[in-house]
């Protein structure tokens, strides 16, 4: 009992999925009609893509990489703008997820290194922010955007088109943001181990995940059949890298099932339908960034997806959504874990600087959004 509620608490929004899913399966009882409510191509590119990140991160390669770049820094301000470039540009293609799981701690002890610690709470929250709002621009970014890329009936240049002002406007006010850092013209000095040497094997393993990359880009391009990039993915990993299969998040595939369910079901009642389509229906921005708040940006569109066909909206509001709480975005609260983890008597300090910093965010980017929409 302990561990399921421990599981519970750990997997809130897919519990909470679970059980509205079950709760809805008694008004419409199951029958074919379930097997259609399910996103399979979604699943599966969703699956491909965190296999592959997974592989890519037990072969170091990102470490190396911001390892690299920090050899050129040598001022507290290039510092901090070096690690929070990392999590903008490279969650655009490995996840705002894999992103902030490879450089927060990456960052941690990049500043103790330097001595810097009074700047980690800054550096930190920067990077969530620069991680959930980078990503927004590409189909592949982040779960959500997977999901309403596969709705939509565009080309990957038409979708980066949509968001591409916002995140310009997130590149502008992260540089601004870098000028309220204290200290930040500090001279730094901070030697990371070179690591250059770089075994037979993980070189190998980089190409063969750097092929399986292009095999999912060209799966979301629509140019191949996602179950190619599903065997492909799946058979390299159970025979040589087991422990990247094991680590993708199967929860998160979960939550899209029970929320596949749900809309499916309430879709079917008429009643309900209505009214959600009704109260939807030409205010997908601001509901977007709503339910976010409540239930994360990833459900949020999976869910409102089910009673709208303005997706571009409902794409614009779900991922200015995940501004604001904590739990708007699950990425955030990655980073808070990874923080707290290692300042824990500071898990208060944190939350207030993260909420105000991302309350002052979303209110420029969403007063931008409800101005170029008007």
């Amino acid at each position: 009992m302990k561990k399921i509620i421990s599981f519970m608490k750990k997997e809130t929004v897919l519990t909470i999925a679970t059980l509205l899913a079950v709760v809805s399966a008694f008004f419409v009882k199951p029958d074919r009609q379930y097997i259609g409510y399910i996103d399979f191509r979604t699943l599966g590119i969703l699956f491909g893509l965190m296999v592959i990140m997974q592989g890519f991160q037990r072969t170091g390669l990102f470490d190396r990489i911001g390892k690299s770049l920090l050899q050129k820094t040598g001022k507290l301000w290039q510092l901090i703008l070096v690690l929070v470039m990392l999590c903008f540009i490279f969650s655009m293609l490995i996840t705002n997820d894999v992103s902030l799981l490879t450089f927060v701690p990456f960052s941690i002890l990049v500043l103790k290194k330097c001595g810097q610690e009074q700047a980690m709470i800054p550096t930190v929250i920067l990077q969530t922010v620069a991680a959930n709002l980078g990503s927004m621009l590409t189909p592949i970014g982040n779960p959500q955007n997977l999901y309403l890329y596969g709705l939509m009936d565009c080309s990957i240049p038409e979708f980066m088109g949509i968001l591409l002002p916002y995140t310009v406007m997130t590149f502008v006010l992260l540089l601004l943001s870098l000028l309220c850092i204290r200290g930040k013209g500090q001279e730094i000095s901070c030697r990371m181990e070179e690591g250059t040497e770089i075994k037979q094997s993980r070189k190998h393993r980089n190409l063969i995940y750097g092929l399986l990359f292009l095999l999912a880009l060209l799966v979301v391009a629509r140019i191949l059949p996602y179950g190619v990039l599903v065997t492909a993915v799946f058979l390299y990993t159970i025979i040589f890298d087991r422990e990247a299969l094991k680590g993708a998040d199967y929860a998160l595939l979960v939550t899209f099932i029970s929320f596949f369910v749900l809309i499916g079901n309430l879709g079917r009642i008429s009643l309900i339908r209505e009214a959600l389509e009704r109260f939807v229906s030409g205010r997908e921005i601001l509901t977007g960034v709503l339910a976010s708040q409540v239930i994360s940006n990833v459900p949020a569109a999976v869910l409102l997806s089910g009673f709208t066909e303005n997706y571009r909206d409902l794409l614009v509001g779900v991922n200015l959504g995940g501004l604001g709480t904590l739990i708007a975005s699950m990425a955030s609260l990655i980073s808070f874990k990874l923080y707290t983890k290692c300042y824990k008597e500071n898990r208060g300090r944190y939350l207030r600087w993260f909420t105000l910093v991302n309350i002052i965010y979303l209110f420029l980017l969403l007063t931008a959004a409800l101005y170029l929409y008007r």
